[in-house]
């Protein structure tokens, strides 16, 4: 089993010291999907809603929700961040809303949590404003799809 690092000798939860390790560029993408009723979805699409654009407001949210993801998770190192892009699919015939959030650094850690963070965020913003209109909405799918970078190296995740 490989060594879980944020936690010291004496099992407590610790920020990582990244001090020794080399600047390299770092890229992280993750997914999130949103399941909404075929009107809720209909509506989302045609921007008929009060609100505006649900979709670009969601975009926005997800990109403040990856600069402040190490505000928001516990032992998460703040980064330099050289990109975001959100982007969405949209399938009709299921009402389901796919997010895809991309995050680019050059840095000592990775940002894995920072695209997870903004997908997450994203999908919970249409929640947010259309949540009158569809209370039976599912957020799911929620992973890392790919990660270059670090000592780690390459991973992509194959299709659910």
């Amino acid at each position: 089993m490989e060594e879980l690092t944020h936690f010291n000798p004496q099992g407590h939860g610790h920020m990582v010291n990244v001090q020794t390790k080399n600047v390299t560029q770092r890229v992280a993408i993750a997914c999130a999907s949103i399941q909404v009723q075929a009107k809720t979805f209909e509506a989302i699409q045609s921007m008929a809603l009060k609100k505006g654009d649900v979709l670009a407001v969601a975009q926005i949210a997800g990109i403040m929700a990856v600069k402040k993801t190490w505000e928001l998770i516990p032992l998460a190192h703040p980064l330099q961040l050289n990109g975001i892009d959100i982007r969405y699919e949209l399938d009709a015939q299921k009402s389901k809303i796919h997010i895809e959030c991309e995050v680019h650094c050059e840095g000592k850690t990775g940002v894995e949590m920072e695209a997870l963070t903004g997908a997450s965020i994203c999908a919970l913003t249409i929640y947010d404003m259309v949540k009158a209109m569809d209370k039976g909405m599912v957020i799911e799918n929620i992973y890392l799809k790919e990660k270059i970078g670090g000592k780690s190296g390459h991973y992509e995740r194959g299709t659910l």
